[in-house]
């Protein structure tokens, strides 16, 4: 077979997906609205640090407010919207990230910190919302190419929206920025709620009103809670990685050269998430986040060159948006659609988890040791719950080969 033949068989599953009514326009306002959203930390940090004159501590704490917030919010917000549908959550998230970022400027540290929790609690549930239309608007068959054009349009707006609220803080300031990274949030709210993606099938109902309760215990399972422990091992080491190539490139005297490194590690996921989408199989979240915390093991041994590092980074990287793509679309298929909304948030907290833990816990191991632990141990962590998860794997393939295959979806979707 041709290079070009198979070119054009590899793109089948993202013009299938494209084509579907909705979710072309879902996939270009979600790489529009999470720009902002991916600017907020850098923002906060540099407000903190120029025009709060605190330290760097005192940013962390803020930006660990609003990680926290948002861990707790997530889910809760999510079940609002299966209650309640979209729209009037996003009327009451966008009236409190107006409120936050329009009097944040302003505030002093001791009232701004409480104010980061609590918009954090009530942030815009732009990435679970987006996650969750797609399951909606995409059938079973065709979330994976979905899925994966999701994850690389988050990669594409954390490449885009910090690299931004640098630029705009250096060339105005950072008070300024704030105004118009709120602005971006609120317009962000503005759009989706013009496009009101549907959050359910049309089998199961109208798509906006309000679902059924199903109970908790009916979905909340074992591979369920699997997934989202693997979600936040993959988050974590993504978290550790970030900063322990900032610790290497410091301690080699290239520091200069991060941004060039990080842009390699996120083209590396950008090429990863399309071949994901691109192939004729699904594969297991749990192989994903193995291969991910594996592959980042070795990563701080790659030598003392920014280059060196880029091709260490490679492997890894290229597992990134596959690892997060495979997640969701597991979290789609493991719940009913009256409780997606609530899982996907649970899936959102997972992820924030992990990087929340990640940074500091690889930061933590570079100052007792050296920048290369900060590779190993994040990498090994996220392969331990690899290990951890892997019984109810086991148990899961075992039961299959004793029934029927199940309707409920598994860690291990079927080849399409």
């Amino acid at each position: 077979m041709s290079p070009e033949v198979r070119t054009h068989v590899n793109m089948k599953p993202y013009r299938r997906a494209l084509a579907l009514p909705g979710l072309r326009s879902l996939l270009v306002v979600a790489v529009l609205a999470r720009i902002p959203l991916t600017a907020t930390g850098v923002t906060l940090t540099f407000h903190v640090v120029f025009d709060l004159d605190r330290g760097y501590g005192a940013a962390g704490l803020v930006g660990a407010a609003v990680t926290v917030g948002a861990a707790i919010g997530g889910p809760i917000l999510g079940r609002l919207v299966d209650q309640r549908g979209l729209r009037p959550v996003l009327v009451l998230t966008g009236i409190a990230e107006a409120i936050f970022w329009s009097t944040a400027p302003t505030l002093p540290y001791p009232v701004l910190l409480p104010a980061a929790f609590v918009a954090g609690s009530l942030a815009l549930p732009i990435f679970s919302v987006v996650r969750q239309s797609i399951a909606a608007l995409v059938p079973e068959d065709q979330r994976r190419p979905a899925y994966a054009l999701d994850s690389m349009s988050v990669e594409l707006s954390f490449m885009i929206g910090p690299a931004l609220a640098v630029a705009l803080v250096t060339a105005i300031s950072a008070q300024t920025t704030m105004y118009l990274v709120g602005g971006g949030i609120v317009a962000a709210g503005i759009a989706l709620w013009l496009v009101n993606p549907p959050i359910r099938e049309a089998t199961t109902g109208e798509p906006s009103g309000p679902a059924q309760r199903v109970p908790r215990r009916q979905w909340l399972t074992p591979r369920l809670l699997a997934v989202l422990a693997l979600s936040t091992a993959a988050t974590l080491v993504l978290g550790g990685t970030d900063v322990a190539v900032v610790a290497v490139l410091r301690a080699s005297g290239e520091v200069g050269w991060t941004g060039a490194v990080l842009a390699i590690w996120a083209v590396a996921s950008l090429a990863g998430g399309f071949a994901y989408g691109a192939v004729h199989r699904s594969f297991s979240p749990l192989a994903l986040t193995a291969a991910l915390a594996l592959c980042t093991i070795p990563v701080g041994l790659g030598g003392a060159h920014w280059w060196l590092l880029c091709l260490a980074l490679i492997p890894a990287g290229a597992l990134c948006a596959p690892t997060i793509a495979a997640s969701s679309d597991a979290v789609s298929r493991l719940v009913p659609a009256q409780v997606r909304g609530e899982a996907m948030g649970l899936h959102g907290s997972a992820v924030t988890v992990g990087i929340a833990i990640g940074a500091p816990l690889a930061g933590a191991v570079i100052d007792a040791s050296s920048p290369a632990w900060g590779f190993v141990v994040t990498g090994a962590l996220g392969a331990l719950v690899t290990v951890v998860v892997l019984p109810i794997e086991l148990r899961r393939r075992r039961a299959a080969a004793s029934v029927p295959p199940p309707v409920e979806a598994d860690l291990t979707p079927a080849a399409r």
